[in-house]
């Protein structure tokens, strides 16, 4: 991991005044935060977006977990899987995200995680939330 400037990642902090999501205004402020970071791309975040943009996620996670039904714990490559398998998809159509099927493979196999950039994409077209593959 990248070091961070605790005093930036402190300010940074103050100014988006992250905490336990509450109800659905507080979900919709943070989802707008995150989804502002996500824009920027993984390689524009500074670390302290970055340790942002995961604290972010956990939040929505938990938020998520506490208030939608019940659904069984999945990991992002088994939801990509799911997807995949709903869409009638192969590998070989996941290319545009993931850059090669090695990579897609690897994702699939649990032995790479899904970047922003890939969970941005795959977002759009499963029209999902990019949450369910971080």
């Amino acid at each position: 991991m990248t070091a961070y400037s605790a005093s930036s990642y402190g300010q940074l902090l103050a100014e988006t005044l992250p905490g336990s999501i509450k109800d659905d205004n507080e979900y919709n402020r943070v989802e707008k935060i995150f989804n502002g970071l996500m824009k920027k791309g993984e390689g524009n975040l500074s670390p302290e977006e970055d340790r942002l943009f995961d604290l972010l996620a956990d939040l929505m996670e938990s938020y998520e977990a506490h208030t939608l039904p019940s659904l069984p714990q999945t990991t992002p490559a088994n939801a990509l899987r799911f997807l995949m398998e709903q869409n009638d998809l192969k590998q070989t159509d996941m290319i545009d995200i993931f850059g090669n099927q090695g990579n897609v493979s690897k994702v699939l196999q649990g032995q790479r995680r899904i970047t922003i950039d890939q969970a941005k994409g795959l977002a759009q077209r499963f029209k999902v939330s990019p949450v369910l593959f971080i």
